[in-house]
């Protein structure tokens, strides 16, 4: 089946900020040496996906050099690309105006694809999803659209899109961030979420299209607009994500998936790569996470017979990082990270370049790239003095935003 992805990648990501001060959600990085987008990227190619357009819009450029680097495929296959497409204002002079209107001002990508089917998908959420099991879900259920879907608690259920459906999963009922959701019947305490993720039929989509355009009441939302008016008129189908399998994934790993939109859930999720056996293994090669491959030497501990240290424990550790005479514990180091000599970092997440001087302490944050920590600062343990100087969460998680570039220091 001839498939188009579109990925919606253009989200302003305003809870996540500081680390969204100088790029769009989809381009923070995570986990050492990915970003965000990476997951839906890979999760697309191997699903044997080749034809992505990603559409960008807010502080686009981070995310646009990031595809350059790491998603160029060969021009031998002329189906086979991945292609950044900024707002363009074909349909007027506006830029997007919801999830909707952003499909709506790429029409033509669609016409002179001409595909069997268009997968729109989000780019802002950390899972692992064969997308052609929900292809097969669709196909099977003759689906003009499937919307993918999950079971989450009532409390979450606010957060989200809320589908009500029959017995054959046909959606009868559909409401955007509800304040009162309806649980699913048998599960009490659960409702069915929209995972923002769905597919359709093209002529159904153009249609639905051009039609929510026209709207002045709508919103231009596939959440709030769009699905909601199709489900009476064409059938509209969940799809669990529940029931994905990935080959090479334990039951530990199995529907993962994690909306990262605040500070909190992206230092949680984070924190879900470190155990011995993790939620997201990101060590699959059945199921690889693709990235960028950036030419680096590999991670170097230097054990500091003065200081006694020089380790990491319970961490993870990306090329080109150095530990000399430091300690790190339970944290996660992007590329070219420098931690020197008696200096501890604990709990925190730091970005590439990140340089923690001597006897400098580091609790509970997150550093983004090319932050250098003074020699004996500490960044974590006096939350009042840290408010004065960077973001902090209620939740106590320090937050300090990226810094200019800077020749990584590795004496």
């Amino acid at each position: 089946m001839r498939t188009l992805a579109l990925i919606m990648a253009g989200g302003q990501g305003t809870r996540l900020y500081p680390l969204t001060r100088d790029r769009a959600k989809p381009a923070v990085p995570f986990g050492g040496k990915y970003r965000i987008v990476d997951f839906v990227l890979s999760n697309m190619v191997n699903s044997g996906i080749f034809s992505i357009y990603v559409l960008v819009q807010w502080r686009s450029q981070s995310l646009i050099e990031h595809l350059k680097d790491g998603w160029q495929f060969g021009r031998i296959m002329h189906d086979h690309f991945i292609v950044p497409v900024p707002a363009q204002m074909r349909m007027g002079e506006n830029w997007y105006q919801g999830t909707a209107d952003a499909i709506f001002q790429n029409l033509n990508l669609i016409d002179d694809f001409k595909p069997d089917l268009v997968a729109v998908f989000g780019a802002d959420h950390i899972y692992r999803m064969d997308v052609a099991q929900m292809i097969d879900f669709h196909v099977e259920r003759k689906a003009a659209v499937t919307v993918a879907s999950l079971p989450v608690t009532l409390e979450e259920a606010r957060s989200f899109g809320v589908l009500e459906v029959n017995s054959g999963l046909r959606i009868v009922g559909f409401e955007e961030k509800p304040a009162e959701p309806r649980p699913m019947p048998g599960a009490p305490g659960r409702c069915l979420a929209s995972m923002g993720n769905y597919l359709f039929d093209p002529q159904t989509l153009r249609s639905a299209l051009i039609e929510d355009a026209q709207r002045s009441d709508s919103h231009h939302d596939f959440g709030r607009d769009l699905i909601p008016n199709l489900i009476e008129r064409v059938p509209v189908y969940a799809y669990n994500f529940m029931t994905n399998r990935i080959r090479g994934d334990s039951e530990e790993n199995l529907s993962y998936w994690r909306d990262v939109g605040t500070i909190d859930s992206y230092f949680e999720a984070n924190m879900d790569l470190r155990d011995a056996r993790p939620q997201l293994n990101l060590y699959n090669h059945y199921w690889p996470l693709r990235t960028a491959y950036y030419n680096q030497p590999p991670a170097k501990f230097v054990f500091s017979e003065h200081a006694r240290r020089g380790r990491a424990l319970h961490s993870i550790v990306s090329e080109g990082s150095i530990i000399s005479g430091g300690t790190v514990i339970n944290s996660i180091l992007g590329r070219s990270v420098f931690v020197h000599s008696y200096s501890h970092v604990e709990d925190s997440v730091l970005m590439d370049y990140c340089d923690i001087g001597r006897n400098a302490r580091v609790r509970r944050a997150i550093i983004d790239k090319y932050v250098q920590v003074p020699e004996g600062d500490e960044i974590g343990y006096d939350l009042e003095r840290d408010r004065k100087r960077f973001f902090v969460t209620d939740s106590g998680i320090v937050v300090i935003p990226k810094a200019p570039k800077h020749d990584p220091v590795f004496n």
